[in-house]
């Protein structure tokens, strides 16, 4: 009976106190400095006129919990101004969310800021604050804006910044510079995409829900890593929800040129593909102890003969795509979030994210080419030496999750991130294929069959401590990430036709099949403090600090060739291993098809790489004459690379061999300005790096059979010894270094409004040995990473965005942004370069002393223009926005000997985004994207002096439709 007694006192008790719960409400926001931009910890948050109240924590936020009502909320802050925030209504069981309050430091008379409750507050306010006051320059975009341009991932919204454009809906360049001269971080820390060989992340993945913001730094502090010239993107997620968020979407995308095409290709895959990774179907059959084919044909019988057949018979027969219907693309995506009070003292975070995209493209009429310069001077256009022509399926499946998680107290707080990112692509082709290089002259078809499997799993622990007496803040972290990436059984077959004979292994080349695998670990960490102190009579902090990276890589690709010894061939790629055509082909051991293990005994794709970077910074924050904000500071970065690994001959053989080291001192000075209170010129100067990757600074050689290009490691020289009667040209000697760069930067910027801002700027930068993929002398269509001359970058940004209130009323709900970026560049040719494009040179072409710089877009232009609703009807929470972007004309491939520069064509992006909230409390939206409206082409070109382009790379994207749903519980 007493325990009974017990059990219904804890029953009553916990009704009574879900039922207090009930008829409580939250009111939450950010408390922010005016002055700064940043947020204001300490800051005593009551109801007016009474003693209830909160304080706002190290990241200036407060939660208020308060009986259903009106109330007038008061901020308090010595040496700031005091606001009182009157008719903030509180529901039961909901949060009100008063967004970004911002705080003005006080003048001599102390004054009091009323604001009106109903006035629009959100995080955008924050983001233009924090953009007005920095020192340093940077561009931002906040959740508020993720919702009011209806953005589904980071990609989309990215692409809205000043300078940047996004390649492949993907990755990212800022200020035309290319992937080399960008930096990722999210949270604050360096973190590897699916391609490690990239600075950047795939900025897709993170769906805008679950973002607080994202900041652009366009100029280096000491703070942050220094291998980047363009930007350094800091991607951060939502640590502690202003209130409870959840959301379930899914979405249908439809592509005419693509989907329910009976002539899509593709072939046998395995059950697991649909998840993004291979069930164990393509493994390889046999990684050592495979014979070679002349000792299996001495003794066909005994144990070595056996051991072949066997290893032989356990290739997947399947060589050739068929066609089949493809399907359109289909995705799905859960995220949930909320904070929890635990007890008095903590608050717990949490975010969870699962995103799943199905996609399917066909290409039709894909070209690959590779055309040179003939020999006499006088003929202008070039000749075709290989042409590809065909078509290619592919299907992509990119399957992400992560959760995030972060307790905190009014001082202290510790975060837990986990982000894992499964990838798999499987593609398959048919093309034509002419080849008529140096004498090889023939014509045929091939089969592609690739599979691509990637994944990447990142853990981030870290904290923050802010010590309100001494006003020390200390912040610190740790951040491994493993990088896996599997191309299995990459399957090439090449068919010659010869007098209607179908031939192979003579002039097209020998059928391969080929295993790639990377593993890769990458550990970040770093520490640092601040300290606020006084400073020429005003306020300052300074900051200092460590890190530490380190990278390890393994690489191996292991090729197979396939030869066909005496086979009557019909052309069907099947053919080759199917269980009857086997070696040997009966009792006939001259006949069948057989392999041969080209990766043994040696192999110059098996190596280890390993990165050790230990880096210390400090900086100086500080005002002069009230009205100049300045950073200063200095970062030391002491690199080491390590190699091991061979060439091909074997020739170079490194084990464990220090390949890169350098130690480097990085200065920055960011300076502001104020000429108005809303009105600001800035001044940078900083000193950056970009160093090779590991797959660049390798022996590797990586061939790409849909291409037929090969990637050479920059260790690799690059000589014709036999040339000239024997005094040979070295075009490129195998010593590849970092870059340095100076970096100059000029702005003038004026804000209107909290939602509208005009800028000009100009940049300058000057590149020390720079690199730059160049065409490989002595190897037909293969592209190396080399240092070339020096090279500059003179450069100019113009921004506007506002609301088109100022040309009408009317126009009140439309926006409009436009941001165009025009660079000059130039890099200084080497002596050899210089010698080469004299050698061949077309009558009348004066090569000059400079050419344009490699990856850097003359010109960027990203413009919007965006309807946010009525106010009642059914124009309400409508949501519409079109979006032009365009990068033009960019030499991507430097050109050496006979080959010309190769160029990007302009891609004019014209996109739109709709969207519209209905339903019970507006939860549900629907939208509709639809991308590349003016229909343009992907395409790659060779240029040379008065000649025709000639195709490189062309595949038509075409128009694509997305219907998306979602709901928000």
């Amino acid at each position: 009976m007493r325990k009974f007694q017990y059990l219904l006192t804890l029953m009553v008790a916990c009704i009574s106190l879900a039922a207090a719960a009930a008829q409580t409400g939250n009111v939450r926001g950010t408390v922010i400095d005016g002055e700064t931009g940043e947020t204001l910890p300490g800051v005593n948050v009551f109801i007016d006129g009474t003693t209830i109240g909160t304080v706002s924590d190290l990241d200036g936020k407060f939660d208020l919990s308060l009986e259903s009502g009106s109330y007038n909320i008061r901020f308090s802050f010595i040496s700031f101004e005091s606001q009182l925030i009157q008719g903030i209504e509180v529901n039961s069981g909901e949060v009100t969310n008063l967004g970004s309050v911002q705080m003005e430091t006080d003048s001599e008379e102390l004054q009091e800021v009323v604001i009106s409750a109903t006035m629009a507050r959100d995080n955008e306010t924050a983001m233009m604050t924090l953009k007005k006051k920095s020192a340093n320059m940077i561009d931002a975009i906040s959740s508020a804006n993720f919702k009011k341009i209806g953005d589904s991932d980071a990609a989309a919204s990215v692409k809205r910044v000043p300078g940047v454009s996004v390649e492949g809906g993907k990755y990212i360049y800022v200020r035309g510079l290319s992937d080399r001269y960008t930096k990722t971080l999210l949270n604050g820390f360096d973190i590897p995409g699916l391609d490690p060989d990239r600075n950047t992340i795939q900025m897709d993945l993170f769906p805008t829900s679950v973002l607080d913001n994202i900041v652009v730094n366009k100029t280096f502090i000491a703070s942050l890593p220094a291998d980047f010239t363009g930007g350094a993107i800091n991607i951060s997620t939502k640590e502690f929800p202003e209130e409870e968020q959840g959301n379930v979407s899914v979405s249908l995308g439809y592509n005419p040129s693509f989907h329910f095409n009976d002539n899509y290709l593709t072939y046998n895959g395995s059950s697991t593909d649909i998840l993004g990774f291979d069930d164990g179907l393509r493994e390889i059959p046999a990684t050592d102890n495979i014979p070679q084919f002349t000792d299996a044909l001495r003794n066909p019988s005994g144990a070595t003969g056996t051991r072949y057949k066997e290893i032989l018979a356990s290739f997947t027969p399947d060589l050739a795509a068929f066609q089949k219907q493809s399907f359109m693309d289909y995705g799905f995506g859960f995220n949930y979030g909320n904070q929890k009070k635990l007890g008095e003292k903590y608050t717990m975070g949490y975010n969870f994210i699962l995103s799943y995209k199905n996609e399917t493209s066909y290409f039709e009429d894909v070209e690959y080419g590779r055309y040179g310069l003939l020999a006499n001077p006088d003929i202008n256009e070039m000749e075709v030496r290989e042409l590809q022509t065909g078509s290619y399926g592919v299907n992509n499946v990119l399957l992400s999750g992560m959760a995030g998680f972060a307790i905190k107290t009014a001082k202290s707080k510790i975060k837990l991130n986990l982000l894992h990112i499964q990838n798999g692509e499987s593609k398959a082709g048919i093309f034509d294929y002419l080849n008529s290089d140096q004498g090889a002259i023939f014509n045929g078809y091939q089969h592609n069959l690739e599979y691509s499997q990637r994944s990447m799993t990142n853990f981030l622990i870290g904290g923050e401590h802010y010590f309100t007496d001494s006003k020390w803040s200390v912040d610190w972290g740790i951040s491994p990430t493993i990088s896996k990436m599997d191309d299995p059984d990459i399957r090439f077959t090449r068919y010659e036709l010869r007098n209607n004979d179908f031939v192979i292994g003579t002039e097209a080349g020998f059928p391969q099949r080929i295993w790639r695998d990377l593993e890769e670990l990458n550990v970040a960490s770093k520490a640092g403090a601040s300290k606020e102190i006084q400073l020429f009579g005003d306020d300052a902090k300074i900051s200092f600090g460590g890190s530490y990276t380190y990278k390890e890589r393994d690489y191996n690709i292991r090729s197979f060739n396939v030869n066909v010894r005496n086979l009557e061939l019909t052309g069907d790629p099947d053919e080759l291993f199917a269980e009857e055509n086997l070696w040997p082909y009966g009792d006939d051991v001259s006949r069948g098809t057989t392999i041969d293990a080209i990766f043994l005994p040696t192999n110059p794709n098996l190596f280890n790489a390993r990165v050790f970077n230990s880096a210390g910074y400090a900086s100086l924050d500080f005002k002069l004459f009230g009205v100049l904000k300045a950073t200063a500071g200095l970062r030391f970065e002491n690199y080491v690379q390590r190699y091991t690994g061979q060439d091909q001959l074997g020739t170079n053989v490194l084990d464990d061999d220090e390949v890169l080291k350098s130690v480097n001192l990085f200065p920055s000075l960011n300076m502001a300005y104020a000429i108005t209170e809303n009105q600001n010129l800035r001044f940078s100067y900083t000193q950056t790096i970009a160093r090779p990757s590991l797959k660049e600074l390798s022996y590797a050689e990586i061939y790409d059979p849909l291409t037929g290009r090969t990637f050479i490691g920059g260790l690799h020289r690059d000589a014709n010894d036999a040339a000239n009667d024997g005094e040979g040209v070295e075009y490129w000697d195998g010593n590849l270094e970092s870059t340095d760069v100076h970096n100059l930067d000029l702005r003038w910027e004026t804000f209107p409004t909290l939602s509208s801002t005009v800028s000009f700027g100009v940049f300058y930068k000057y590149f020390i040995n720079p690199i730059e993929i160049i065409q490989f002398a002595t190897q037909a269509g293969a592209f190396q990473p080399r240092n070339v001359g020096d090279g500059q970058v003179y450069g100019l940004e113009l921004e506007f965005r506002s609301p088109l209130s100022f040309i009408s009323e009317t126009l009140e709900k439309f926006s409009f942004n436009t941001n165009i970026t025009g660079t000059v560049s130039r890099i200084k040719y080497s002596s050899t370069e210089k010698e080469s494009r004299d050698a061949n040179a077309r009558t009348g072409q004066s090569i000059g002393d400079y050419r344009a710089m490699a990856g850097q877009a003359p010109l960027i232009v990203n413009a919007g223009i965006a309807y946010n609703g009525a106010d009642e009807g059914f124009a309400k929470n409508l949501q519409v926005g079109l979006y032009y972007n365009v990068q033009s004309s960019t030499l991507i491939y430097v050109g050496i000997v006979d080959r010309p520069d190769i160029f990007s064509v302009p891609f004019h992006s014209l996109n739109m985004n709709t969207s519209k909230k209905f339903g019970k409390d507006e939860r549900m939206q629907i939208s509709l994207k639809v991308s590349n409206i003016l229909g343009s082409e992907r395409e790659e070109v060779f240029k040379s002096y008065e000649a025709n382009d000639q195709i490189f790379t062309r595949f038509d994207p075409g128009q694509s439709f997305t219907l998306g749903y979602s709901y928000t519980f």
